[in-house]
């Protein structure tokens, strides 16, 4: 039981301090208690809580979308604001199907994804997806207008003879063959997250893979949905991770570090051309939401953003970064049953294998995600655990991403932390095996 929180740390019922490591699921980039937001909260709750967007426009959201599309990162123009990551994603495939009705292209109903990817838990998001566990329950609801390609996961799927630029072509080859199975004018978008967030465990693409997927898109005239729920607003160095790829998507999905947990929020960043296509034709967006637009979560996304630029939080993620990296690296990189290393920023993750040889996983029934995050919440850190890593069924990892004010002597802390609960999770599952 969680009773208050401040900075990094979580307090629980009986007085135990709790390094926060990941943030949730690497949501709260501002950590807890930070009073600026709460302040911004206060005040837009004192002006006004609610108001429906049908009849009226509120000042956070309309300031909210001015500072995230200050200058117009990659033609992004415009925003919609939502509740979740997951009303994100489906804003965002409904916004991409109404784009070509509107450009006079009903026949555009094919979406691509790819495979351990997750987008979001309801049906549409969930069928984007390719986080099989979660699929399992709900196949016979989902969509069947969403297929997938292979991930770009290249400690797993690179070939050993294959260099990153051939891995890259042969990924790219995959999705044009798609394309083509498809019909390449029944393609709405392809879907992809720039880091890999739950499903796989921050997995960042090799070079020029999405200057390829942003080739192919183009010249079959279909969109590119870049989903940075997990890895975007900073968590990796940049504002935006695709800054790093040199490919701008059409649409960006958003929530996690917009909000940073303070209140729910989400929302997508639109291309000028979807907007522009849109004012040609019906001059609205069929969809909505009665939360959207918030005017209490928009301020305090608003006030989060501010924090972040006014902090300079940005290089501390990124000198940070480099410390939680160096630092995994140090006390795992040569560990026998952890096979990688990865990540970007404040967004890493170990993989872990029962020899680095062969990479073969840990047998699923024996959990070892669980039991490291049990381990480390037993000394006083929360990490984010997840199963299935390779397909579904086989793989362990764990994500650390702490908050983007975490300092040096944090770092340090959660890796002292982390250490012993690996050896003692594997200790118990040798016992169990």
């Amino acid at each position: 039981m969680v009773e208050s929180g401040h900075g990094i740390w979580l307090r629980l019922a009986g007085g135990k301090e709790v390094i926060d490591g990941s943030g949730g699921a690497a949501v709260a980039c501002l950590g807890h208690g930070e009073p600026r937001v709460i302040e911004a909260i206060a005040e837009q709750s004192r002006r006004v809580a609610y108001a429906h967007t049908w009849l009226f426009a509120s000042h956070p959201a309309e300031e909210l979308a001015a500072a995230l599309l200050a200058g117009e990162p990659g033609d992004l123009t415009h925003a919609f604001f939502v509740s979740s990551g997951s009303e994100g994603m489906e804003a965002a495939l409904k916004l991409a199907r109404q784009y070509f009705v509107e450009r006079g292209e009903p026949g555009r109903t094919r979406v691509i994804a790819r495979r351990q990817s997750y987008h979001g838990n309801t049906l549409g998001a969930l069928a984007a997806g390719g986080n099989m566990a979660r699929r399992a329950l709900y196949e016979p609801l989902l969509a069947p207008v969403f297929s997938h390609v292979s991930p770009c996961f290249a400690y797993r799927f690179q070939v050993s003879n294959e260099t990153e630029a051939e891995y890259a072509a042969r990924l790219a080859a995959e999705l044009e063959a798609e394309f083509q199975r498809l019909g390449p004018k029944n393609v709405i978008a392809f879907c992809a997250e720039p880091v890999v967030g739950a499903t796989a465990g921050c997995v960042p693409p090799v070079p020029g893979y999405f200057g390829a997927v942003r080739e192919i898109c183009d010249r079959h005239g279909a969109l590119l949905i870049l989903d940075e729920v997990m890895c975007g607003m900073g968590r990796t160095g940049t504002m935006h991770a695709w800054e790093q790829e040199r490919a701008a998507p059409d649409i960006q999905v958003i929530a996690k570090g917009l909000g940073g947990g303070y209140q729910p929020i989400g929302g997508i960043l639109i291309g000028r051309k979807i907007v522009e296509a849109l004012r040609r034709g019906s001059g609205s967006f069929v969809h909505g939401h009665t939360y959207q637009a918030h005017p209490v979560a928009c301020a305090a996304a608003l006030a989060v953003q501010r924090v972040i630029a006014e902090d300079g939080l940005l290089a501390n993620v990124r000198a940070m970064g480099a410390r939680l990296e160096a630092g995994l690296a140090e006390r795992f990189g040569n560990h026998p049953q952890v096979g990688n290393i990865r990540g970007r920023g404040l967004f890493q993750a170990l993989e872990f294998v029962t020899d680095r040889a062969s990479r073969a996983p840990f047998p699923p029934r024996l959990k070892l995600h669980e039991r490291v995050k049990n381990e480390a919440l037993a000394r006083g850190l929360a990490i984010y655990p997840m199963g299935g890593t390779i397909d579904g069924t086989r793989g362990d990892h764990v994500i650390i991403a702490p908050p983007y004010i975490i300092d040096a002597t944090g770092i340090d802390m959660i890796l002292d932390r982390l250490g012993p609960a690996v050896e003692a999770a594997l200790d118990e599952v040798r016992a169990a095996a």
